[in-house]
């Protein structure tokens, strides 16, 4: 726009020239009597862009204004208080003095609206006696943790969750039985003069804490910010669900924390580490998922909730038999199994089936730790990504700036960050401690995010 500007600025002052140097009274009167609109409409392009960029940052401005406001929106019932911050947030931004003329606070639907004018000095267009230029701009904004919310907390189950949360307790189940997971199914062990069914059964004796155990703290510690955010059980709702060979629910969304509460501790319902699936199918999970979820809403009122998944796993499409059938033995080493392909990554796109239909996905990945002396985690998820021929085998797309050499395990985090809504909403968390915490702060991350709706 500028050199359209300087070129057309150019094009005036060479018809003065040109007017001076004119002898004959016709043209002259004609270029006299032009000048002066064509200088007014140079002036005004030039005048225009100026008052363009001040309107961008004066809705910038009132943007960060409000943004700020609203997540101050629950901790004050005084709405002229509020109001006062949002104006010295919006003047602590903008350079110039512009004034603020309507803001609007709903309390009871958490919004917060507003309205700011003010006036752009004019440069060219004071020939035409135009000082200045109007501009105003508008904005509104409302939070999620002002919102009608429905939670839905999805726990994997498969056999990886339960692996013994602690370094502890992994060596001790290791030194017992020579295995860190507590499994429901497999060998009897006889350790000092005492039979064991399973693993599980040692670890119970043992009193070993598996992460299964840990998720359901995570949980707790998120219904526990629901009864902050919603102290009067209005707004958010909770749902709970276990993935496996396919998604159970648990409990269909409540505004009861209290019924959520029991139903992930009541082992009969099949959220703690007293009962395992053999296979995590995220393919056929996640549909179902989609179907229970549904589409979401815009978080006015209780019939459109918006909706916001929280996924804990570890993230590997598998099944036990996909490791132990079939294999080839030579020298008493496993050398090849028919299946092993099939132990990888889930393929983001699954996630795809939620977001698609306006919900948020945020996910916890609970770290699948490498056990290198297993023959069964080399085989598959400590092999390559290349050996897991992803693309064929269930339909993933590598991140290009990743190598095909990369081990399965390692590429866990790629395709959970993927699958996640934004990668803000994505954590890693490796110990009992960070898997608790960490769906905390996916759930807070969530609240404390706002959109603007104007």
């Amino acid at each position: 726009m500028k050199s359209v500007f300087s070129y057309s600025l150019g094009r005036a002052f060479e018809a003065l020239r040109g007017l001076k140097r004119d002898r004959t009274g016709n043209v002259g009167i004609i270029v006299a009597l032009s000048l002066v609109p064509m200088l007014v409409a140079v002036g005004a392009s030039f005048d225009y862009i100026r008052s363009y960029n001040v309107r961008q940052r004066m809705q910038s401005d009132l943007d960060a204004a409000l943004i700020a406001a609203v997540k101050q929106i629950n901790n004050t019932e005084d709405t002229d208080a509020l109001k006062v911050k949002v104006s010295d947030w919006f003047h602590a931004q903008v350079e110039n003095s512009y004034t603020l003329d309507e803001i609007d606070i709903d309390t009871s639907n958490h919004n917060i609206t507003a309205t700011a004018s003010g006036t752009v000095p004019t440069t060219f267009m004071k020939i035409a006696n135009i000082d200045t230029v109007p501009v105003s701009v508008a904005s509104a904004v409302k939070g999620p943790a002002t919102s009608y919310l429905n939670v839905y907390i999805v726990i994997d189950t498969s056999p990886s969750m339960l692996l013994a949360a602690t370094t502890a307790g992994q060596s001790t189940m290791y030194s017992g039985i020579g295995c860190q997971f507590a499994c429901h199914t497999g060998d009897a062990h006889t350790v000092g003069k005492k039979t064991y069914a399973n693993n599980y059964e040692y670890s119970t004796a043992k009193g070993i804490k598996l992460r299964a155990d840990v998720a359901g703290d995570a949980v707790k510690d998120v219904l526990s910010l629901i009864d902050t955010s919603d102290a009067n059980h209005e707004r958010i709702k909770v749902g709970l669900y276990s993935l496996g060979d396919t998604l159970t629910e648990v409990l269909a969304p409540t505004l009861s924390t209290d019924t959520a509460r029991t139903r992930l501790a009541t082992a009969s319902y099949g959220l703690t580490s007293a009962t395992s699936t053999a296979a995590t199918y995220f393919d056929v999970s996640l549909t179902t998922l989609k179907q229970k979820v549904g589409a979401g809403g815009d978080g006015t009122s209780s019939g459109s909730p918006l909706k916001l998944v929280l996924l804990l796993t570890d993230g590997v499409q598998s099944k036990r038999e996909w490791v132990t059938d079939s294999v080839v033995w030579k020298s008493g080493k496993a050398v090849s199994g028919a299946y092993w392909n099939k132990v990888a990554p889930l393929n983001p796109d699954w996630c795809g089936y939620l977001k698609n239909q306006s919900n948020t996905m945020a996910v916890l990945y609970t770290e699948y730790l490498p056990i290198t002396t297993d023959w069964g985690y080399n085989a598959t998820v400590g092999s390559t990504m290349a050996s897991a021929n992803w693309k064929n085998t269930w339909g993933g797309t590598m991140d290009s700036d990743v190598s095909t050499s990369i081990t399965r395990r390692d590429y866990i985090p790629y395709a959970l960050a993927d699958c996640a809504s934004s990668k803000s909403l994505f954590l890693s968390a490796s110990s009992s401690t960070e898997i608790t915490a960490g769906l905390s702060t996916l759930f807070t991350q969530y609240l404390s995010a706002v959109r603007l709706t104007q």
